[in-house]
């Protein structure tokens, strides 16, 4: 056994101020780059997005453009085609760098599903992006496993933090959606320097976020605390629902198309058809219109199904982009509808959906709860909070990142799925 080493009170200072200096340093770098690829990001979004709304036409080569996508993929990229759940897994179990392929096959992909009129979003793409260049350090400083996890941890709170314009919860996103239950506080610092500081960067090239109000805030009672439970159940619904169908259609794509270039050609097809069939682009791309209709006016009861389909048809196919924005349309219209039958303002109900569905869809109550108060205001802290831990709980051991770990279980009914992966859940279910 190892005799700790005795330290002074200043020696211990003067090394967590080293240990701050470093971080920052490498923050300073790692947030200046995620911040301006997310700008760029953002704004070739936009372009892709106005391109396609004016030529409604381009919808129909939707299957040309997913098989391209998935032609890139299967030449260039099959060591990267794992995205969000491959830099998960090289946080939990380092081995090897992540390829710098990552960041233009995904930008390349995600602007191409949208220009197209594929249903995705953009999450996942600024992580990936922000993350695979991040990795690369790890050669250039010459880091040791233990600081590789730091580093890739600061690369997704940078991306997520500067895609969204929510630095309090892309810092605690990182950290909170590695393992279900445990949280990585060694990495707080960095996480929390590098969220900022890409968020910063990313307001500098004059690239705008969204904004929604939620209007009015009731006064709190036990009759609105028991309402944010009931509708945090239908969220955590929702959000199960919404990663069960992602990985159905993807398993389903897999198991009758075995080239996988194919696979987004075919579901670029039926998308392309479902879409002329409805006669509405609605459920197509972002879908922020909708979303900030939502706080507004009330949705009809299908809206937040037919996305959760037209999403996980998309993804499951193979095209890329992320799932939070589309979980953010998920939960909102829900939210919305549901003032049907609560008696609550509709911009509240909308804007609790519009963090829970997300919370238990990734496994990340806490990173929820600071971005619905970052986007908010922290007056409608606790309604979204109660909603958010909610559908966290009811959301059960599913999500929409397979590699999550689960270390602390959601209840004792779940205690024997202790240090599983989700991926690994549904076959210990059948054992």
């Amino acid at each position: 056994m190892k005799t700790p080493r005795k330290l002074s009170l200043l020696q211990e200072k003067i090394f967590i101020l080293v240990f701050s200096l470093k971080w920052l340093s490498i923050a300073l770098i790692i947030g200046g780059l995620a911040g301006s690829m997310s700008a760029f990001f953002l704004w070739s979004l936009k372009q892709a997005e106005l391109i396609r709304n004016d030529n409604l036409w381009l919808i129909c080569l939707l299957p040309i453009a997913g098989l391209i996508i998935g032609l890139s993929y299967h030449y260039l990229g099959r060591k990267v085609v794992k995205g969000n759940n491959q830099i998960i897994d090289e946080v939990l179990v380092p081995q090897n760098i992540i390829s710098l392929r990552m960041t233009p096959l995904v930008l390349f992909g995600t602007i191409v599903t949208h220009l197209f009129g594929g249903s995705a979003g953009r999450e996942g793409t600024a992580i990936q992006m922000s993350s695979s260049v991040a990795d690369q350090f790890t050669r250039i400083f010459k880091l040791k496993p233990r600081d590789r996890r730091i580093l890739l941890i600061m690369g997704m709170s940078a991306g997520f933090a500067s895609v969204f314009g929510t630095p309090l919860a892309g810092a605690v996103f990182a950290i909170e959606v590695l393992v279900i239950g445990r949280m990585r506080y060694e990495a707080i610092l960095p996480s929390f320097m590098s969220a900022a500081i890409a968020n910063v960067v990313c307001h500098m090239w004059n690239v705008g976020h969204t904004h929604y109000h939620i209007g009015e805030i009731p006064h709190m009672s036990i009759w609105l605390v028991a309402m944010c439970i009931a509708a945090g159940i239908f969220f955590g619904f929702a959000g199960a629902l919404f990663s069960k169908a992602c990985h159905f259609w993807a398993n389903l794509f897999k198991k009758y198309i075995s080239y996988s270039p194919l696979r987004p050609f075919v579901g670029g097809v039926i998308l392309a058809i479902a879409v002329y069939l409805i006669g509405t682009t609605k459920y197509i791309g972002l879908g922020v219109p909708t979303i900030v209709e939502s706080f507004s006016i009330q949705m009809q009861p299908w809206d937040f199904a037919l996305k959760i389909l037209f999403t996980s048809f998309t993804l499951g196919a193979g095209f890329k982009g992320g799932e939070v924005t589309p979980l953010f349309f998920t939960g909102a219209t829900l939210g919305s509808a549901l003032s049907l039958f609560f008696p609550m303002p509709v911009g509240m109900l909308a804007g609790m959906g519009f963090v829970a569905v997300f919370s238990g869809a990734t496994n990340t109550p806490i990173a929820c709860t600071l971005m619905g108060i970052e986007l908010f205001g922290v007056e409608a802290g606790i309604y979204i909070g109660i909603a958010c831990v909610t559908a966290y709980l009811f959301s059960g051991h599913s999500g929409i990142y397979t590699s999550q770990k689960i270390g602390s279980p959601k209840h004792l009914f779940y205690g024997r799925e202790k240090g599983l992966r989700l991926t690994e859940v549904k076959k210990y279910r059948h054992e």
